[in-house]
């Protein structure tokens, strides 16, 4: 019984250090480190300007905690390991399926979300000759030397 006992410890253990490599280690202030881009201006009254330059640049993506892909996982790998062996070792590989599982749905989540993560720096030489930079989803058809009207800090072509 002492066996069984000290198993299901280390296997906890194990587990529980197998989930805390899936923590997130990025800041929580939503900064890019080492990486320093102009602050976006979200004003609420319309400018005019010409578009100097067009950026595709990753969105720092808070969203790296555990989440749906890390619960899934751990459900299918403890199913998947609780068919495995018997006893004090059925009990050993329910929970290191479970906590593979859980790194391996961690994983993929965060591979589809920086996917999705790219969005659009548009630098504007504002009518009154200062620049300004927009971070936006979309490109909304916008090109270099395009005239643009900026309402609540989104950039249309005009």
């Amino acid at each position: 019984m002492k066996t069984l006992n000290k198993l299901t410890a280390l296997a906890a253990v194990t587990g529980t250090l197998i989930l805390g490599g899936c923590a997130s280690t990025t800041p929580l202030n939503n900064t890019n480190v080492g990486t320093t881009y102009p602050q976006q201006n979200t004003s609420s009254y319309t400018q005019y300007g010409v578009v100097q330059s067009i950026a595709l640049v990753p969105q720092n993506n808070p969203g790296t905690s555990i989440g749906a892909g890390a619960i899934a996982g751990a459900v299918v790998g403890g199913i998947l390991g609780n068919q495995v062996g018997g006893g004090s070792g059925k009990t050993a590989a329910t929970v290191l399926g479970a906590a593979g599982g859980a790194y391996a749905g961690h994983e993929l989540e965060k591979r589809n979300q920086a996917q999705q993560s790219n969005v659009y720096q548009l630098t504007v030489r504002l009518n009154n000759g200062s620049l300004q930079t927009l971070t936006q989803s979309t490109s909304n058809d916008i090109r270099v030397g395009d005239s643009v009207r900026i309402d609540n800090g989104v950039a249309q072509r005009y």
